[in-house]
This record gives structure tokens, C-alpha cells and sequence, in this order.
């Protein structure tokens, strides 16, 4: 449990944090005693690692120092332990990753070539059938054990996990999920040569989750070599959730200053993804074949039309949410309705149940469509949010009340409603959310987020 000590004038207190899975324990008080302790779930590994990130940087700023940093304590030794592969064994794992008793067999072989991932496998196993006390302590016992072989199980990533600018959650002795992301302006991390490592090591083999926060404070934010180096690198048959642009906008960067690029040559090689977020401007998806795509989403202040039409025509027979931010004409916005009618008239979505159409300057214009699209019957939830819906809109989705009756969530917040408007939907469709809408200007409508 990495610990925090502030050492100025009369306080002495400490603040100790451990991540593990969607969990995390937090333990606090005055330096010599045992303290308070608080443990906290969250919906996913990912928010758990945010809000771990956003905490460790709250106390970083108010003078929180970890414990002994700058001594030998902080990187671990390895005890001439050295990294052994075993392809049959591994092979077993890849053809089944949720197998826990394959892991359990290459424990056995790993201890027995006195690689450290053994026993850690063996721990985290143990640790994952115990409860309460047992729990905690074996889950001390497996963050001890890479702290102390750190060298060895992330290798050249190590230096960028002193820094703070990898975080990894550990499941069965092999790294689960990171995040990665320059920590501020004097950064001079690349993070295209950290993917290239990040894919390459031994310990990441089985990995299910990457997110990538900043690629730079200084300049333009640009993914581009975090994209070949996935394409380089061969992609991951087991990866199966990627979040690119993990940035607070306009705080670190405006969204529209970040390039994702052309990411076509990375969806290539992630045949197994099953969540997909990008975030950012400039984006080129090419054609989009991936059938175990569950959810999609992209956030973005400025659209182009070529990915606009490479998302209204993409191959995701298992696509239950799709999420799109079109963003503004003056942020490279293009296109309009009759683009995403293939969307509309459900082509190639037979499981899709979330739908998002978010952020757009034509929102009027869905709403005169939506009543009649093939693909609303499918739906639970429609997001027609941050957009430019007028009480004109609001009316053709009053006047079509009950086209939209079966949903358990319509969404047309943040758009320019007046109180007419509504009072419209609010009406015909009780269960709309028509809340905390924006300054409506007669010659000024523009989507929530562009630059």
C-alpha cells in the first residue's frame, strides 16, 4: 500500500492507498497510529482507476510526499529472479483467458522456474477466494510482491510507473489493465515507444484493458504513434477495451486540439474488442469490421464526414450502445441525417439498445426523423443531447409522443430549449430528462462542445 506522509509545522499525518480490481482502500491519520480506513466499489476498474489517479494528485498538490522517496525502498529488488515463458501454456490461457484453473497450471510451472509471477498468481487466486481480513492481507502480500520485483515484472515501463504516469491493475500474476498518459507539462514521456514496451512485455501478454490519457501538454495532443505502435506491434487478441483521448477538457486541453488520427490500422489487430472510446478531433476510421464490439462512443467537437459514413457502415453485429458527438461546422463538422440513415434504419444493428446522437447541429432535424426510424423500437435508451433542438424540434417529438413511449430513457438536455419547448416534451413524454438546457440565440445555435 503505497504511502503518503506531510511532514509541515505541527501536522504529521500520512494517507496510504491501494487499487485492486474495482476497489479501493484508503487508510489515513496522524503518524504513529493505525489510523481510519475506508474501502470504496465503483461500477468498473476504470472509474475506480480514476478516481485512485484524481486522489493521489489532490494529495500530491496539497504536499503529500510518498514515504522514502528517492531511497532504495521505492523501486524493489529482484533477488535474481528472471522471466520465464512457457508458449504451450500460454497458448492454453490465450484460447480461454476467463480459464482460472490454466493460469493455476502455469503457477505451478512459473514457481518452479523461480519466476515471481508464480506466486503471485497464486496469491492473487487465493486472495480472490478469501473474504475480510484474509482478503486484505493477501492482497497486501501480492502489492508487496511487485513492488519488490518491479524491475523484473514491467520492465522498461518501470521508471514510467515511478513517475506516476503508467498505473496497472494486476489480475492472476500478469497486468489486466493500465493507463498511461503524461503527468504534466514537464513530461517527456512518448507514449508511442511506451505502447511498443507496453505490448511487448512478457507481464502484459494477457491484457484486457488500455487507456491512454495525454500524449502532450506541450503542442497538440496527437495519437498518431500510439497507433502504429499498436499496428507495429501486432495488436492483442486479448485486449478488449481501448480509451483513447482519458483527458478533463478544457483543463488539460481543449478536445478539438487533439488529433486521433487515422486508427484504422489498429482496429485491424484488436479483432477482440468489446468497448471502444475515442475522444478527441481528426479522426479516420477506415473500414470497421469488429464483430465482438459491444459499445462505441466517440467524443468529438468536430466530426469529418468519411468517419461519419465509416460509423453509419460499420460491421459491429454485437453493438448494444453507439455514441456520437458530430460537434461543430467549425470544427471540421460535416455531414447531417441522411448520412447516418443507415443507422437509423437499424442496417447491421440487431442488438443495438443505447443510441446516442449527441452534440449536433442538426438536431432539429432528428427529431423530424427519429419517430419514423426502423431502429427506435429496438432502443431502451436515445441520447439527442448538447445539440441545437429548438422548440420546433421539440415539437415534432411532442406530436410523435408515442413512437417514444417504450424507451426508459430520452435525453434532451444541454440543448437550446425555451420554457415552450419544454413544457412540450415534458407533457407528451413524462419520462424524458428536458433539463439544464442552454442560452437559446436566434442566430447563434451551436452544439455544447466544438472547440
Amino acid at each position: 500500500m503505497p504511502r503518503y506522509e506531510f511532514k509541515e509545522g505541527s501536522s504529521s499525518k500520512f494517507w496510504e492507498i491501494t487499487l485492486s480490481d474495482n476497489t479501493f482502500t484508503t487508510r489515513w491519520g496522524r503518524i504513529g497510529t493505525d489510523g481510519q480506513e475506508k474501502t470504496q466499489t465503483f461500477g468498473s476498474a476504470a472509474e475506480a482507476q480514476k478516481e485512485h489517479d484524481k486522489l493521489v494528485r489532490e494529495k500530491e498538490k496539497k504536499g503529500y510526499v510518498i514515504e522514502g522517496k528517492g531511497d532504495d525502498d521505492e523501486g524493489g529488488e529482484d533477488d535474481g529472479a528472471e522471466a520465464a515463458s512457457n508458449p504451450e501454456l500460454e497458448a492454453a490461457i490465450l484460447k480461454d483467458p476467463d480459464n482460472v484453473d490454466a493460469y493455476l497450471v502455469y503457477a505451478d510451472w512459473l514457481q518452479s522456474q523461480g519466476d515471481p509471477r508464480g506466486e503471485l498468481i497464486a496469491i492473487q487466486h487465493a486472495a480472490s477466494q478469501a473474504s475480510g481480513a484474509e482478503a486484505t492481507t493477501l492482497k497486501k502480500k501480492a502489492t508487496a510482491l511487485i513492488k519488490k520485483h518491479q524491475s523484473l515484472l514491467f520492465g522498461e515501463l518501470a521508471d514510467a510507473v515511478k513517475e506516476g504516469e503508467l498505473t496497472a491493475e494486476w489480475h492472476l500474476g500478469f497486468i489486466r489493465s493500465v493507463r498511461m498518459g503524461q503527468k504534466d507539462y514537464d513530461s517527456e514521456r512518448d507514449l508511442g515507444e511506451l505502447t511498443q514496451e507496453l505490448l511487448a512485455l512478457p507481464s502484459a501478454r494477457f491484457i484486457r484493458g488500455i487507456t491512454v490519457g495525454m500524449a502532450s501538454f506541450d503542442g497538440e495532443n496527437e495519437y498518431g504513434d500510439v497507433i502504429s505502435a499498436i499496428a507495429k506491434a501486432g495488436g492483442s487478441k486479448t485486449l478488449q477495451d481501448l480509451f483513447i483521448g482519458d483527458f478533463e477538457y478544457p483543463d488539460d486541453t481543449e478536445i478539438s486540439w487533439t488529433h486521433l488520427t487515422d486508427i484504422s490500422s489498429a482496429l485491424k489487430v484488436l479483432p477482440n474488442l468489446r468497448t471502444l472510446r475515442l475522444r478527441g478531433g481528426e479522426l479516420a476510421l477506415g473500414d470497421v469490421d469488429l464483430p465482438e464490439l459491444r459499445e462505441f462512443t466517440v467524443e468529438t467537437g468536430g466530426l469529418p464526414l468519411n468517419a461519419v459514413k465509416s460509423i453509419a457502415s460499420a460491421k459491429w453485429p454485437k453493438l448494444e450502445k453507439l455514441e456520437i458527438w458530430f460537434g461543430s461546422d467549425n470544427y471540421g463538422a460535416e455531414g447531417g441525417v441522411e448520412d447516418i440513415q443507415p443507422i437509423l434504419d437499424g442496417q447491421g444493428l440487431p442488438n443495438l439498445k443505447h443510441l446516442g446522437l449527441r452534440n449536433s447541429e442538426f438536431t432539429d432535424a432528428l427529431a423530424q426523423a427519429l419517430p419514423s426510424a426502423v431502429v427506435l423500437p429496438r432502443l431502451e435508451k436515445l441520447d439527442i443531447s448538447m445539440g441545437t433542438l429548438t422548440n420546433e424540434g421539440a415539437k415534432a417529438l411532442a406530436d410523435h409522443a408515442a413512437a417514444f413511449a417504450h424507451l426508459k430513457q430520452l435525453d434532451v438536455s444541454e440543448n437550446i430549449l425555451e420554457d415552450e419547448g419544454q413544457s412540450l416534451i415534458s407533457k407528451a413524454i413524462p419520462h424524458a430528462n428536458v433539463g439544464n438546457q442552454r442560452e437559446y440565440e436566434e442566430d447563434y445555435r451551436y452544439a455544447a462542445v466544438g472547440e
